[in-house]
């Protein structure tokens, strides 16, 4: 098949990448070249998707099976492509984001739960919010109709991380000593491999398949627990996990998810966080490959690529506790 990917330079664009060419597809890609290296074996275009002009010039005497949109972020310019799109392509794959869903995390949602009403001629460049991905869907329904997918995507791990929720944890966890570990050590988590996320839509895609599938880890598949004990197993560390409950964490104000990644305490906002129906990803073929290799080969990635001075963000914020803070909660909870 011919494969346009709109992204396709970091991350899950760049798993789709390899595992398309790995199947032996033809595959364009889109962006600005600024994220990261193009893949050997692609066509790679270099262009900004807000841009008419560039948008013009890539469909310019080409056409694809199958477009998958990675990058999608504001509903007018994923309208836009689509519109663009619609006579050059069969098929339309976009990313969303568990965050579409109205309820999400306080509530658990599957496919039928209610989405945020957020209209697909949006105005251009509005502030990120988790509505816009609610948007964007509408606007590649309204162009490809039967011929689109929507894949909500959970929580992604794996090698090329940006975020750097596990790289956080391994290189803390790295350090070794006494570790703040947040919470129920038996809370479950809901993950997914950026590779078996792609290898997914693409086993979608080859069957022309259209809705929506909530693409995620199984509920109750691994815990807290289980993840963090892997850390220490892959780096060799001597760190000892300090489980600290949720009220001593929120009394020393220290924040869920993005300070202490991953942790959610219990509390009404954060119920569903875990919670997403991913059975009809499952019964359609997701597999997803054991948490100890995701870990192993994120920290063979990290090993690889050196240490950082930058910090890991999430949107503008730093993502981690640091140091100080960190040792002055766990002297307070000893």
């Amino acid at each position: 098949m011919k494969i346009l990917i709109l992204g396709g330079s970091k991350f899950l664009g760049r798993a789709y990448v390899l595992e398309a060419l790995a199947r032996g597809h033809e595959v364009t890609t889109f962006n600005r070249g600024v994220s990261g290296a193009d893949q050997p074996g692609v066509e790679a275009v270099h262009g900004d998707r807000t841009s008419p002009a560039d948008l013009e010039r890539l469909v310019s005497g080409r056409r694809w099976d199958a477009v998958v949109d990675t990058s999608g972020q504001q509903p007018h310019d994923v309208a836009t492509a689509a519109r663009l799109l619609r006579s050059r392509a069969d098929h339309y794959t976009f990313v969303s984001s568990i965050h579409a869903f109205t309820a999400w995390p306080a509530a658990p949602v599957d496919e039928s739960s209610p989405t945020h009403p957020c209209p697909a001629d949006t105005p251009p460049d509005q502030p990120p919010g988790n509505p816009l991905k609610a948007g964007c869907e509408r606007a590649v329904l309204e162009q490809f109709g039967d011929r689109s997918l929507i894949l909500n995507c959970g929580l992604l791990i794996g090698p090329h991380e940006p975020v750097g929720r596990l790289p956080w944890w391994l290189e803390r966890i790295a350090l070794g000593g006494r570790v703040l570990a947040p919470g129920d050590p038996d809370r479950a988590l809901q993950l997914i491999d950026a590779r078996d996320f792609a290898a997914f839509g693409l086993d979608l895609l080859e069957r022309r398949a259209s809705g929506r599938y909530i693409t995620t880890g199984p509920v109750g598949r691994a815990g807290f627990r289980e993840l963090l004990e892997h850390c220490i197993a892959t780096t060799g560390s001597d760190a000892e996990l300090v489980w600290t409950d949720d009220t001593t964490l929120l009394t020393a104000e220290v924040g869920p998810w993005v300070e202490l990644p991953l942790w959610t305490p219990d509390l009404p906002d954060w119920q569903g966080t875990w919670q997403a129906d991913s059975s009809r990803a499952v019964a359609a073929g997701l597999r997803s490959r054991p948490l100890a290799e995701t870990v192993r080969d994120t920290w063979a990635w990290l090993q690889e690529r050196g240490p950082s001075q930058e910090p890991w963000l999430q949107g503008d914020l730093p993502v981690g506790l640091a140091a100080d803070k960190e040792r002055r909660v766990l002297d307070r909870s000893t």
